[in-house]
């Protein structure tokens, strides 16, 4: 949380207690949370706080630059943090749970593709949809 808090306020951005608190809220998530996710957790922490507060802070940190949206085609946009390190995505479409991976071959892969097509990789964003191969329990 408190690199967050640091993030925004080297960003020249007003912390309020609130912002503090989806702030705090977004940097103890280890999942990806949407934005009615990051409300019920921050009501438990603050009950004063509006779902209304925590859309326009998480507008104004995506805005910024510390928290990116993702988009996983059910419809909700998630939110994680732009300096989490780096990681691609596989998403079961059946239960819409998000698995975060690492893989060395793939990001090998993509810069020999990217250098092979005349381009240096600055950057990347991985997203396999999915489903399970057996059923759990089987």
């Amino acid at each position: 949380m408190t690199d967050i808090v640091a993030r925004c306020e080297a960003k020249g951005l007003r912390m309020t207690d609130q912002r503090r608190t989806v702030a705090r809220v977004v940097g103890d998530s280890e999942d990806h949370p949407d934005v009615e996710e990051l409300y019920a957790r921050a009501a438990a922490l603050d009950p004063r706080i509006s779902l209304a507060t925590v859309y326009r802070t998480v507008k104004l940190f995506e805005e910024a630059g510390i928290l990116e949206k993702l988009e996983f085609g059910d419809g909700r946009a998630r939110y994680e943090d732009a300096e989490r390190d780096h990681h691609d995505h596989l998403i079961d479409v059946n239960s819409g749970q998000v698995i975060e991976f690492v893989d060395p071959e793939i990001e090998a892969l993509q810069e020999r593709i990217a250098a092979r097509l005349g381009y240096k990789l600055i950057g990347h964003r991985l997203e396999l949809l999915g489903v399970p191969l057996k059923k759990p329990g089987k």
